[in-house]
């Protein structure tokens, strides 16, 4: 009951919310059919309710929130109905359309309690967003995008876009690993999520990751197993499919189902609906090399198999034809020889016969010209012998009158001779004394003479006239 404070009615809080209470229970009933986005879905594992928060956007901003409750049984029948018509779970970010009864309590407020909800019509949303993307993409111009690139005649290096757990990657990698024509690849793992409201943001975050180091990669592989068709709306996503029709390398998909082809599988560079057939598909790619290249190496070896027999063949028969007239050209040469051995043995007895009686009359020449040439020279000898005592006699005369005419002039030089002849010799210090200017006064002079020594002293000089 409400108090009186002055002239104030006063009601508590518990009082406010139970006449909210029956209000609205009052007025709302019956359950309603309602639309909304499913912004949360806020499952809790320990208990298996879920208590999800639904919205109402319009241009993307939030015009309506509420909180609901959808119990763990409800939740399982609903899930499981899901998993059968879209092959999806349950989800956060999707649009739903759900049975709820609206419900009011004092401490939780107010809430809706879904009691059902339609997959059908979160299917038509779904598909909706699939024939959107493809659109988007088809006005832009990139849905054929990847298909375009061009890729290696052997794709050997193979960026893994997958779980490293699951059982796809594990069938892929046997394929590619334990292949019986022992093809041999370089493969690297960049694990991410594939299914999921969080895969699209994970794929995309590891496709950044490999276009940074793309030149070291030939192809990219999304590698998704295990599961059948359920996690698929992720990739009808435009931001992935965009994502994967503008990569710089072919991107190749094995997600794994056998229907429903999804956004991202068809602008992939290539498809298969298992890993395993991603696997053979690289494999065949090998073989498609492989194949052609054996035919050629068996061609190229039967050919040069026959080319080396008929050369062989054909050598064996110039090898004969060869030794044939080999043999025919020594007998001949060694005939020709013989005949020019015996040619030259008679030519070399000739020669010598002609020049021993060369030799013979050359001897007898020069016997007789030496005794002829002996007597001439004799004979001269003997004048020249003549002639030399001649001339030495003649030569002893000539010299002996021009000794003693030598020996009259050195006679009459003498200084014996000179003196007599009234000559004199002055000595001043011993030495001849040549000029006057080479004396002093009161100097001491000797004269020699013929028959005598003066001794006198010096009283003047003077120069001569005829000097």
């Amino acid at each position: 009951m409400p108090e009186f404070l002055a002239d104030k009615k006063i009601f508590t809080l518990l009082e406010v919310t139970k006449s909210i209470q029956k209000t609205i229970a009052e007025r709302y009933r019956s359950t309603y059919w309602i639309k909304a986005e499913m912004n949360k879905l806020n499952f809790y594992s320990h208990s298996g309710h879920c208590y999800p928060d639904l919205v109402e956007k319009v241009n993307g901003k939030v015009i309506a929130q509420v909180r609901c409750n959808l119990w763990k049984d409800d939740y399982r029948n609903i899930n499981n109905n899901f998993l059968n018509v879209l092959k999806e779970p349950l989800k956060d970010g999707i649009k739903i359309l759900f049975l709820a009864r609206i419900s009011f309590d004092p401490v939780h407020g107010l809430s809706l309690q879904i009691l059902d909800i339609d997959p059908s019509y979160t299917l038509g949303d779904l598909e909706k967003e699939k024939h959107d993307t493809i659109k988007r993409m088809k006005e832009e111009g990139i849905f054929n995008r990847n298909k375009t690139l061009q890729i290696p005649l052997l794709p050997q290096r193979i960026a893994i876009i997958s779980v490293e757990t699951s059982k796809g990657y594990a069938d892929f990698m046997g394929v590619l690993n334990n292949n019986s024509w022992n093809y041999h690849f370089f493969h690297l793992l960049f694990p991410s999520l594939l299914q999921g409201e969080k895969a699209v943001d994970s794929i995309i975050r590891q496709l950044k990751r490999i276009e940074k180091v793309r030149s070291h990669f030939d192809v990219v592989a999304i590698i998704r197993g295990g599961g059948g068709d359920v996690g698929l709306s992720c990739y009808n996503n435009y931001d992935l499919a965009k994502a994967i029709a503008l990569f710089p390398i072919p991107v190749i998909t094995g997600i794994g189902h056998a229907t429903n082809e999804t956004v991202v599988e068809m602008i992939s560079f290539s498809n298969a609906i298992t890993p395993t057939k991603i696997a053979e598909y690289l494999l065949q790619k090998f073989h498609n090399f492989s194949v052609p290249l054996q035919k050629a190496r068996e061609i190229i070896t039967d050919k040069s198999r026959r080319l080396l027999s008929d050369e062989k063949t054909k050598f064996q028969s110039e090898l004969k034809l060869f030794r044939s007239v080999t043999e025919n050209i020594l007998i001949h040469q060694r005939n020709q020889i013989r005949e020019q051995v015996y040619s030259l043995s008679r030519q070399s007895i000739f020669l010598f016969k002609n020049e021993k009686e060369y030799l013979g009359n050359l001897k007898e020449n020069i016997k007789k010209g030496t005794f002829s040439l002996l007597g001439s020279v004799k004979q001269e000898i003997r004048q020249l012998t003549m002639d030399l005592k001649k001339d030495t006699f003649t030569q002893l005369l000539t010299g002996k009158l021009i000794l003693d005419n030598l020996e009259k002039n050195i006679s009459n030089m003498s200084p014996q001779n000179v003196l007599k002849r009234g000559y004199s010799i002055t000595l001043h210090n011993g030495k001849a004394l040549k000029s006057f200017q080479n004396v002093k006064l009161n100097d001491e002079l000797e004269t020699i003479l013929f028959d005598g020594n003066i001794h006198s002293i010096v009283k003047s000089s003077q120069k001569s006239k005829e000097q």
